[in-house]
């Protein structure tokens, strides 16, 4: 897959076709970026007890997220070291005391060291430490376990952290909505019939926002012009004068963040933290989208709406603002399967071009270049 070039002034190219239908170039995905990157797991305070736990897919490998008896919260392959069973079958749950192999019953603790195995004691050279569970590198932040395949993991700081700040033009700017210590009101599960980088392609730009978001360009008037708020380092996008808040209808929302200052109180910020997670800042709430590729033309995504505890826990009407991103999920989601349908086309063997309002574009397929190049 070559990088995109230049084809004239005002448009240069996107990826080929072949990279969003591709199986073989889909695997290659897999191992160079999602089993390479650090991908946000779980939210933190969901596994909230000890032997809490969640399993989810990271590139070609399964990852079993447990909270141990000392309140810290661990990542493993979700592999036994016996014969290379699948340990926990279960999307989620929670452990009484081990986790154990459902073949020959080898059991681990929940800090993932082999305690008991059928004979064990009978073979003293056994180390239990080396056959325990196999470690995976997690990070806790924003609320979020995001954890990291690779034996070598790259910088948190960097390439997670460092991407956020970038966007919003300066350092723990995010802060400022305190996400880790906020509540989930609403979680929307979408089942995508799309190649995950058609997501994100759509998610950083608002040329079609004036086509297919008559909601959204009603709360953000400046979208219908065709700029994403993305296009520009630490630009927020401006309420309209007549919106008293992030709603379907423009009403107002609901408690607003205390850590939201002035000159943030009335913007929409969104992030894009390579390769799976979008960040939607407002006033008085956070989205926080999670992707997982299930396919070369699937896609799970998962959405949280963010609130103050206080809000959530005293059922203040969250109907309103979690409807208007909803509705645009929905219509991205849809022009997202639209484009999928196309893109074995041979009119899009080649590709398509990006217009100026979405040159920014080149920078996420030159990286998606560099990295299955690497």
């Amino acid at each position: 897959m070559s990088a995109p070039t230049d084809v004239s002034p005002s448009l240069i190219s996107t990826l080929p076709g072949l990279s969003y239908t591709d199986p073989a170039l889909f695997r290659q995905e897999q191992e160079k970026i999602f089993e390479t990157s650090w991908i946000a797991a779980a939210r933190s305070a969901e596994l909230d007890a000890p032997g809490a736990f969640r399993t989810l897919d990271v590139g070609r490998e399964n990852v079993i997220l447990v909270r141990g008896r000392d309140g810290r919260l661990r990542a493993f392959l979700n592999v036994c070291r016996h014969r290379g069973a699948r340990v926990c079958m279960e999307r989620s749950g929670v452990a009484r005391r081990n986790i154990q192999c459902g073949y020959h019953a080898w059991t681990y603790g929940l800090d993932g060291r082999l305690v008991a195995a059928p004979n064990l004691n009978s073979m003293p050279d056994v180390d239990r430490g080396e056959y325990g569970l196999v470690p995976v590198a997690l990070r806790e932040w924003l609320g979020y376990a995001w954890v990291c395949v690779a034996d070598d993991p790259p910088s948190f700081e960097d390439t997670v952290v460092g991407a956020v700040d970038h966007r919003l033009g300066g350092a723990d700017v995010i802060r400022g909505w305190d996400i880790e210590n906020l509540e989930v009101g609403r979680r929307i599960s979408y089942d995508v019939r799309a190649n995950w980088k058609l997501i994100v392609e759509n998610f950083m730009e608002c040329y079609h926002c004036a086509t297919i978001h008559p909601e959204l360009t009603e709360v953000l008037p400046e979208f219908a012009d065709g700029f994403a708020a993305q296009y520009f380092v630490g630009h927020g996008a401006e309420f309209a004068e007549d919106a008293q808040g992030f709603t379907v209808d423009g009403s107002a929302g609901v408690t607003v963040i205390p850590g939201v200052v002035e000159g943030h109180d009335r913007k929409y910020y969104a992030i894009t933290v390579n390769p799976q997670v979008f960040i939607n800042l407002v006033p008085d709430h956070v989205i926080f989208h999670r992707m997982y590729p299930a396919g070369p033309d699937r896609t799970v995504v998962e959405c949280d709406w963010l609130y103050l505890p206080e809000v959530v826990r005293g059922g203040q009407d969250l109907e309103r603002s979690v409807e208007l991103f909803h509705r645009v999920n929905q219509q991205d989601f849809d022009a997202c399967e639209r484009c999928q349908l196309a893109a074995s086309s041979k009119a899009y063997a080649s590709g398509g071009v990006l217009v100026p309002s979405e040159h920014h574009i080149g920078a996420f397929h030159r990286w998606v270049t560099d990295r299955l190049a690497s």
